[in-house]
This record gives structure tokens, sequence and C-alpha cells, in this order.
């Protein structure tokens, strides 16, 4: 099972069910947003369910999950490590936390050292992979673009 967690229109959680055949349970505070999702999920099977809650502290069953999944959403926490907590307590004991966050050329966002130090105040096995291929964004940005991938 998979909490994509601030999910937006669904994007990330509907390729998972549909190319994955993951169990997905996506959660956004914002109502339109899970109205979009659920409308291009319908015919998704295995279908994701989608929640209207905030992802900070989402409504899902601790320890259910194998992976708790995030992207562009930690930064925008209003307690990033607590958020961090909540979304590891949703995870089995061999469950995966991944996190796609940045720090934008605007200022926005949290660094990759900052988001590194969030996880491993929280859990020992701490992967980061920098996101700056120009490939992956059709060109170069100055943007810094990351991947955190965290087993325990």
């Amino acid at each position: 099972m998979v909490a994509d967690l601030g999910c937006g229109t669904g994007t990330l959680s509907l390729l998972l069910a549909a190319e994955g055949g993951h169990v997905v349970s996506g959660v956004d505070f914002s109502a339109e947003m899970i109205r979009r999702a659920r409308k291009k999920g319908h015919r998704t099977i295995p279908k994701p369910s989608f929640i209207v809650a905030d992802a900070a502290d989402p409504p899902l069953q601790a320890g259910a999950f194998d992976v708790a999944l995030s992207r562009h959403v930690l930064w925008a926490m209003p307690d990033p490590a607590t958020a961090l907590q909540n979304w590891i307590e949703l995870l089995t004991p061999t469950g995966l936390l991944i996190l796609i966050e940045g720090r934008w050329s605007t200022g926005v966002g949290l660094t990759a050292a900052e988001s590194v130090s969030l996880v491993s105040e929280l859990r020992n096995d701490v992967e980061l992979r920098l996101l700056n291929d120009p490939s992956y964004w059709g060109g170069p940005t100055s943007d810094e673009r990351y991947l955190i991938v965290s087993r325990r």
C-alpha cells in the first residue's frame, strides 16, 4: 500500500495504481484537487482512494503502508519535522519514505541538506539522489531538485 501525501490532482497516485498495480491512498487538503483526482482516476484499476484531509497529519492507518510518498509538499508544511514523524508512523517496519523536493531559484523550498537533516533525525538509512540531469527538465535549471529515499 502507498500513501501519496499532498497528492494534488493524483498524477502519481494514478501512475502507481495503473502501472504498478499498487493500492494507493491519496491525501490532499484541497477539495478541488481531490475532485480532479477522483475524476481522472475513475477508470484506473486498482482505483486509488482519495481523501480530503491535512497531509501533515493524514487520517490513515498507522503501520499499514509500504510506502509514504510526498512530492513538493514537505517544504510547505508549517512543521516539517512533525509532518515527517506522522508520515513515518504510517509505514510498516520495512516501509519506504520517498520525498521528491527542491529548493527553487525563487528561494522557495528546502535544500537537500535541510531535508536530509530532517529525515536523519527520525531514520537511520537516508539516501539522497540529486535530480540535476537537464534531460529530466527539458534543459538546464538552477534549481536544486532531489529525491530522498529512507528505508528505516
